[in-house]
């Protein structure tokens, strides 16, 4: 019996970035990808570092194609990490993808930097577009990312893809997956964790320039966290990769409880348009449940 052209195809993985097109973790990963599937390239060209979650709206978007350091194409636009997997999704490639694979970042993403993190935010909009997605970071610290070896997150990053592709993921989740720095032979094994809690330490730096008009920095020292048991912080913190499951939806469950035994003041508009004020006497209108 002639088998489905989806049964014999690879599984096309897209490839993207927060570091820019030309980042080394990009082209490590994009080569390991290679011996699972079928990839496809679409990075920003330039830095997204702490960009977070973008959709550009109120200006075209680029794309072009580039090589890379090996000699491969890839796609490139002048968007944020998340406008390129949605540029990808909607029609930028002729063949439907089944994984989005985001980094090697050179910075780990632990805890709230999900929320600002490129690398994350790219799998998250593939979340939104129905597609999983797993992102990858390595803990390099401040180190310069050319002078970095990604060869052992690069291992993992494969090993967990092909894990993924197998047994597939849950609806609406993707993978944050943090490698610490160390040689493959010395990675302790893989983790399973929850987010941990970053400690940020920013400051404001306040300057004038040569007209006297004044302009601002964030910086700061660079983030820490606390090793707990079963965070990432603390796998990372052990030697142990840390993988998170994630998902969109940030409701705060075990307050909605409380919120329902609140009232909510609120006095519907008139039809002469004045607003009544409220009275002792009366209770204000409320907010149907």
């Amino acid at each position: 019996m002639k088998k489905q052209a989806n049964e014999t195809e690879k599984p096309h993985i897209l490839v993207t970035n927060d570091d820019g097109v030309a980042a080394p973790g990009l082209l490590a990963l994009a080569q390991v990808m290679r011996q699972i599937g079928d990839v496809s390239i679409v990075a920003p060209d330039r830095n997204w570092s702490g960009g977070g979650h973008v959709k550009t709206l109120n200006r075209p978007l680029r794309v072009r194609e580039v090589k890379l350091g090996d000699g491969t194409t890839a796609l490139c636009s002048d968007g944020a990490p998340s406008d390129c997997v949605a540029l990808a999704l909607l029609g930028l490639l002729p063949r439907k993808v089944d994984l989005v694979v985001s980094g090697i970042n050179s910075m780990a993403n632990l805890g709230h930097d999900v929320t600002y993190s490129g690398t994350v935010t790219a799998a998250m909009e593939a979340i939104i577009w129905g597609i999983p997605a797993i992102a990858i970071s390595l803990d390099g610290g401040q180190r310069n990312e050319n002078e970095l070896d990604f060869s052992a997150a690069a291992r993992i990053a494969r090993l967990i893809v092909r894990e993924t592709l197998g047994r597939r993921l849950p609806k609406g989740i993707l993978l944050n997956v943090n490698v610490p720095y160390l040689p493959i032979e010395k990675i302790r094994g893989i983790h399973n964790t929850r987010q941990g809690l970053r400690v940020y330490r920013d400051r404001l730096d306040k300057r004038q320039d040569p007209r006297g008009r004044d302009y601002y920095w964030i910086g700061g020292d660079f983030p820490t966290g606390k090793p707990e048991k079963g965070a990432d912080i603390g796998a990372l913190d052990e030697g142990y990769v840390s993988v998170t499951p994630l998902h969109l939806d940030l409701t705060a469950y075990p307050a909605l409880a409380s919120l329902r035994k609140w009232h909510w003041p609120f006095n519907a508009q008139p039809a002469n348009g004045r607003t009544p004020l409220p009275t002792d006497s009366a209770r204000p209108a409320l907010i149907p449940a």
